[in-house]
């Protein structure tokens, strides 16, 4: 079995894994997770932020988003703009969001496009990830696509209940070395203390 074979029989077993996970344990970890975020000194300290915008099957990070806006940071979100391609655009209110490509909530194409070299912080999403930071993601490219030429403080976010410590990877897969999950921050795979 090739690596993407194994990586997407692993996708298979993530998805129905997932929805078989209470719905309060599901907003409890979210809840945390944004929580978590929200008190790193990277995340305190940037003036430009990148988030994804959760579907109903990933992390809610409304909250995040929202504090995002609340501290006056400019907050970019992705919008689908082609096969495994995406813009960060930025937003001002959760409200500029609609629902698009995949059911994500996106901004509209009117909004202003960010560079990613703009950004000082980015949360990256996946179905699975390591506490090493090895992440499997949806299986489109677009994060992959983004994380070979951004330079910046990125942080993956995963629920305690889908980490697996074995993931297959491939080359172009780049490790995340700060993982956050409803238990808390890990640095290289190490529990780490969010001052």
């Amino acid at each position: 079995m090739t690596r993407k074979e194994e990586k997407q029989q692993l996708r298979k077993l993530i998805r129905a894994m997932e929805q078989e996970l209470p719905q309060s344990y599901k907003d409890q970890a979210s809840a945390a997770i944004c929580a978590h975020l929200a008190a790193m000194p990277e995340y305190l300290a940037a003036d430009t932020v990148f988030a994804f915008v959760g579907t109903s099957r990933e992390i809610d990070t409304t909250a995040f988003l929202e504090n995002v806006l609340r501290r006056g940071k400019r907050l970019c979100v992705p919008l689908c703009v082609g096969d495994g391609l995406m813009d960060l655009h930025h937003i001002t209110s959760l409200d500029q969001l609609r629902t698009g490509a995949y059911g994500i909530r996106e901004p509209s194409p009117d909004t202003p496009v960010v560079d990613a070299d703009a950004v000082d912080f980015a949360v990256i999403p996946c179905l699975s990830c390591s506490h090493g930071g090895k992440r499997l993601g949806q299986g489109g490219g677009f994060y992959d696509r983004f994380l070979s030429k951004y330079r910046s403080a990125a942080v993956l976010v995963c629920r305690e209940r889908l980490t697996r410590e074995e993931l297959p990877v491939e080359p172009h897969d780049l490790p995340i070395p700060w993982v956050v999950t409803e238990k808390g921050l890990y640095e290289d795979g190490i529990p780490a203390r969010i001052e």
